[in-house]
């Protein structure tokens, strides 16, 4: 008989079991609220000090906050809190100022440093695709119709010559502009870099005979372009891209003699995939390497 009191008493406990469970939930629940309490509970100048201080060490604006703000309440936005940056530099001591000093120096020039050898690095790329661009110009004798040069976009090769451009008001190349764009095909074939195709016409004063303005002209003739290298080519189209310019980007000096005949032209722009800290060092850094 005691032996069967012990098992009913252990049956019993096991149907009080869930309520162990139960006051697991219930305590979850009320941390939960707790925890949703505890945000609903914003300090604002806390909150703007730290927007501030993150946005000073990011080197970003705080407008990218801007809106709705979470954090205001019926009685409007309150003033937006100062720059701490400063305030922060006044709790230090001297020593400690001059330290933080130290470092924000050393990363500028890190920065600047890593800039200017990217830039250095993508210069070299972009030479030795231009030379291998002379060479098959040179084997196909057509060195004379294009003009290189390396800006803060990337390597940009002309087609100036009055034999490779296009007829006057017309969007169609010659065909030895044909033969300039099938030559220096293979080579933007084997890069990586997109390709921008830039259509300009001259600055004569004078409205084309088959299109609006010369906007759509320097468009035309842009796509042209585009769609021999993708489809004659065969560089895939997500690596092409084209745009027109009208008359709003000379090559050269349109006063200067034979200035029109140079600025009807098209450019193909290998476009430099690096940071822009690094593109922007691009052309200076060409020109040291050139001087």
């Amino acid at each position: 008989m005691a032996r069967r009191r012990r098992d009913d008493q252990d049956e019993e406990h096991t149907d009080e079991r869930w309520l162990v469970t139960y006051a697991d939930m219930v305590t979850l629940l009320m941390v939960l609220f707790i925890v949703m309490f505890a945000m609903s509970n914003v300090d604002e100048r806390k909150y703007q000090d730290l927007k501030s201080s993150l946005a000073d060490g990011f080197g970003r604006s705080t407008s990218i906050l801007n809106g709705a703000s979470p954090t205001l309440d019926e009685r409007g936005p309150t003033e937006p809190s100062a720059p701490t940056y400063d305030r922060l530099l006044e709790q230090l001591t001297t020593s400690e100022q001059r330290l933080v000093a130290e470092y924000v120096a050393d990363r500028d020039r890190l920065r600047q440093q890593r800039a200017h050898a990217g830039a250095a690095d993508d210069v070299e790329r972009l030479l030795a695709v231009r030379r291998k661009i002379d060479r098959a110009l040179r084997a196909a004798g057509l060195r004379g119709d294009v003009r290189t040069t390396i800006d803060e976009r990337g390597l940009v090769v002309s087609l100036v010559s009055r034999h490779v451009v296009f007829q006057p008001d017309v969007a169609r190349l010659t065909d030895r502009g044909r033969r300039v764009v099938d030559a220096v095909a293979p080579v933007l074939a084997e890069l990586t870099e997109p390709i921008q195709v830039d259509g300009h016409t001259n600055q004569e004063p004078v409205r084309p005979r088959y299109f609006p303005t010369d906007w759509e002209l320097s468009a035309a003739r842009a796509v042209h372009v585009l769609r021999r290298l993708n489809e004659v080519n065969g560089l895939p189209a997500d690596r092409l891209r084209a745009t027109g310019y009208g008359h709003t980007r000379p090559l050269v000096d349109p006063d200067r003699p034979g200035s029109q005949r140079i600025n009807k032209r098209v450019d193909l722009v290998v476009l430099s995939q690096g940071p822009a800290a690094t593109r922007a060092r691009i052309a200076a850094a060409h020109e040291e390497e050139t001087s």
